[in-house]
């Protein structure tokens, strides 16, 4: 049986945006707990808060577990999601969030770290920017193998192999596209396991007050960037619509010039 909220084996990329539409409303739920949390923090609650912070991070995990189901059945389709808008493509980094970016978070959300957690901050800052740059570097050999013989080279063949019925040729560009998809999937699982660490370790050196700060400040940020591109989007769409009763409608352009709109 399938885990809670997952769609299993047979997982699409629609059945994973109508996942992902019920996970971000019980994102901006978690939210708002955290909101109320910090608003009436009490130390003596503090089991409590410990389980709101596991709940919200368990949250997180519920994603990656289902984002990577989808990567295995098609991982070109995690790469460029279509659940997210324009907007939101541009703050990718190795299909989801810079792990680093939980850094500055932290230091925009939480004032009072004392010089103890600093430093520890520090290391572990040092030690996620190694681990990316070996990630980029990973994802920079596999798009080099795409570009490189053999591979490039069956691919400008393919069509012609494919009239002439040559199996050996064809059966050698599926094997190396697997090659590739297994490449690229590798790559997204490690980026997760390292965002999902790097969270739980900062969690791990803030105290629980410090916790919901950055926590509401992470949600904060993804929930307004989701809002600010469906906005953006809606928009564009609403001016295509415009553009094309404009051009359909000559009486609407002949206003438009005595107005001066054109």
């Amino acid at each position: 049986m399938a885990p809670p909220g997952s769609f299993g084996n047979n997982i699409t990329v629609g059945s994973f945006e109508a996942f992902f539409q019920g996970w971000l409303l019980r994102q901006e739920q978690f939210l708002n707990e955290l909101i109320i949390a910090q608003n009436t923090f009490d130390e003596s609650q503090e089991g409590v808060i410990k389980n709101l912070i596991s709940g919200v991070l368990a949250h997180y995990q519920e994603y990656f577990e289902e984002k990577s189901r989808m990567s295995h059945r098609n991982v070109f389709n995690v790469f460029s999601p279509a659940w997210f808008t324009p907007l939101e493509k541009s703050y990718l980094w190795i299909a989801g969030f810079k792990p680093g970016l939980a850094f500055s978070l932290v230091m925009n959300s939480v004032d009072d770290l004392s010089q103890n957690q600093v430093e520890r901050i520090n290391r572990l800052k040092f030690e996620t920017r190694v681990q990316e740059k070996n990630l980029m570097d990973e994802l920079a050999k596999i798009q080099e193998s795409v570009a490189a013989p053999p591979f490039m080279g069956l691919a400008q063949q393919f069509g012609v192999h494919l009239l002439r019925g040559d199996g050996g040729k064809i059966r050698e560009v599926d094997e190396n596209i697997e090659t590739l998809r297994s490449a690229l999937e590798n790559v997204i699982t490690d980026a997760d396991k390292l965002r999902t660490r790097t969270a739980e370790r900062v969690v791990g050196i803030l105290n629980p007050l410090q916790s919901l700060r950055f926590l509401t400040a992470a949600a904060q940020l993804q929930l307004r960037i989701r809002m600010l591109g469906m906005q953006t989007e809606a928009e564009r769409l609403q001016m295509q619509t415009l553009d094309g009763y404009v051009w359909l409608n000559p009486r609407v352009i002949q206003i438009s010039r005595i107005n001066g709109y054109i």
